[in-house]
């Protein structure tokens, strides 16, 4: 669970106008006892964020001062720059919880105030966004560092989108076949048109943009963020074949298969379901029977990770389609543009039955096993606060 007090409404307009800037970052609050001793925790989305941007890999990282490693940073104010050096390390404690701090930031913060971090040339900057009206210095007729900085990675951000976005204009009138009739048809056939291989890794597809596709005629009324195989070796079971063997069915064609969605509450028609533990920081996949029955599990963090990683930027893109001859033909029509996921809000979206996960196992299809986790269309604003929509 990411411990941090609700954005003030000049916060959050500093994080929107960072988002619409093309400002990939994380935040961070520092507390009154964070900011006495010199220690930031290290929090899931800060984490992911560092491990996305090769700033730093704590699963990585040894325990002990000895093993604390330095990045450059800057501190970034309204007219000026202050540059300095950020620690990452994990104290000789128990769980060797990830820490990190960036010299001299309590010259330019008080308590509870709330810094984003945003990593640019091999440099990490900080910017305290309940004091400084960003905008303003964006807009100011005086030439600062942060004003310089911000609009170059304006810029570059923007060539990319634009660049995408022009390409499916280009083409907005022209009807495209379908490579299969599967759900994968569409998003295949965009891939190819790009000129980008079938995406199977964890990344995005395009020059850091994630393409999603989906016919508006389907009825879906969710849209699929990711998958994610479940952490094995911290399950009780260790692989979807003895999940289907404890818990699936034979289908009609007498194959023993679990093909259904779980979600936190209720439980589905074999009584399994989601509970997300915030003591250990896990996704656990369990049954009621006599009793509650662990199944699999996921690390929380690994899963903000995948979110992070996989929806830094995204073109949600839409086509209407039609079928000729058997064979299916679509062209765009609408894009929806998101960028920097609210990972703070994915734990609350779980436990509010808006972001679910589909187990596919054991298909008669002899596809692999999947593991889908979507999200309710109308939880799409929750997840992705700022989002921009083309007609195409």
């Amino acid at each position: 669970m990411v411990n941090m007090r609700p954005f003030t409404a000049f916060e959050q307009k500093n994080l929107k106008f960072l988002v619409n800037h093309n400002v990939k970052f994380t935040q961070v609050e520092i507390t009154p006892t964070g900011l006495g001793k010199g220690i930031l925790d290290s929090t899931a989305p800060m984490r992911a964020y560092f491990l996305e941007n090769g700033i730093h890999n704590y699963e990585e990282q040894l325990q002990g001062q000895e093993h604390k490693q330095i990045k450059q940073a800057c501190i970034l104010t309204d007219a000026t720059q202050f540059f300095t050096k950020a620690s990452f390390y994990r104290p000789n404690t128990k769980k060797g919880d990830p820490r990190m701090w960036i010299y001299g930031l309590g010259a330019h913060t008080d308590g509870n105030d709330i810094h984003v971090l945003f990593w640019h040339e091999q440099t990490l900057y900080s910017i305290n966004i309940s004091h400084i009206d960003i905008e303003k210095c964006y807009n100011s007729v005086l030439i600062t560092p942060m004003q310089e900085i911000l609009k170059e990675i304006n810029k570059e951000g923007n060539s990319v989108s634009e660049e995408l976005l022009g390409r499916f204009r280009a083409v907005k009138d022209q009807w495209f076949e379908s490579e299969v009739t599967a759900d994968t048809g569409i998003g295949r056939a965009i891939e190819s048109f790009l000129g980008i291989s079938m995406n199977s890794d964890k990344t995005p597809d395009y020059k850091g943009i994630e393409l999603k596709s989906h016919r508006d005629k389907r009825n879906s009324k969710k849209n699929v963020l990711f998958t994610q195989t479940p952490d094995w070796g911290i399950s009780k079971l260790k692989s979807g074949r003895e999940i289907v063997e404890k818990y699936g069915y034979i289908n009609e064609d007498g194959f023993k298969t679990y093909q259904n969605t779980v979600q936190c509450a209720p439980p589905n028609s074999q009584m399994m379901f989601l509970n997300v533990n915030h003591v250990d920081e896990l996704l656990e996949l369990q049954a009621e029977r006599r009793k509650v029955e662990d199944i699999a599990a996921w690390r929380l963090v690994k899963l903000h990770q995948r979110l992070q990683i996989k929806h830094h930027e995204t073109f949600w893109i839409e086509v209407e389609n039609e079928l000729n001859n058997g064979k299916e033909y679509f062209r765009y029509k609408q894009i929806e543009h998101t960028k920097n996921p609210n990972i703070g809000q994915f734990d609350i979206l779980l436990e509010q039955n808006i972001i679910t996960v589909d187990l596919l196992l054991c298909r008669p299809s002899g596809h692999g096993d999947t593991y889908s986790f979507k999200i309710k269309k109308k939880g799409m604003p929750l997840l992705f606060p700022e989002s921009v929509i083309y007609n195409i």
